[in-house]
């Protein structure tokens, strides 16, 4: 019976955090990261975290291309019950959808690969979490739908369902 308890526990902790499907992959119009993420951008999203209630965040951002083809992206961050905080990303492309660079959350580098309209970001956390990011492109390509899971030790601990949308 003691057993079972930490694998019970594992699974209600899995439950709680799982989020909606995502959206539908097409193969146009094409994820291009440094195409939809220049100029300005808002995200409205839901977070939530295993064995808390879910909490609004609200993300306004900035990118820009730096002379060397870097997406420069910078990132201001309020969620609900917390002090609003800034972030910054270099996302550099490689070609043929690839993507490598720098998050100010990330431990070390983030890699990422487009396909289609659908572009996947990995990282790992400074606090040892590994994040996992589908953002996939909206038929008119100003709508992104963002699905965000953070595993620890390979289990489910948060996921981020958010909308972003380009501004004129």
């Amino acid at each position: 019976m003691r057993s079972a308890i930490p694998v019970a526990l594992a699974v209600l902790l899995a439950s709680c955090a799982s989020g909606p499907r995502m959206a539908t992959v097409s193969a146009s119009p094409p994820f291009v990261a440094e195409r939809f993420f220049a100029g300005r951008l808002d995200g409205v999203g839901t977070l939530k975290i295993v064995l808390h209630a879910p909490v609004t965040t609200h993300v306004s951002s900035v990118g820009r291309l730096g002379a060397d083809g870097t997406l420069v992206l910078d990132q201001h961050i309020e969620q609900q019950g917390r002090p609003a905080r800034d972030r910054h990303w270099g996302i550099r492309p490689l070609g043929n959808g690839r993507y490598t660079g720098t998050l100010t959350d990330a431990s070390g580098p983030v890699v990422g690969e487009a396909v289609g309209n659908r572009l996947h970001l990995r990282f790992a956390t400074k606090g040892g979490m590994r994040v996992d990011q589908w953002l996939t492109l909206s038929p008119d390509a100003q709508v992104a739908q963002n699905h965000l899971i953070v595993r620890k030790l390979g289990v489910t601990v948060a996921t981020l369902d958010e909308t972003i949308s380009k501004l004129p």
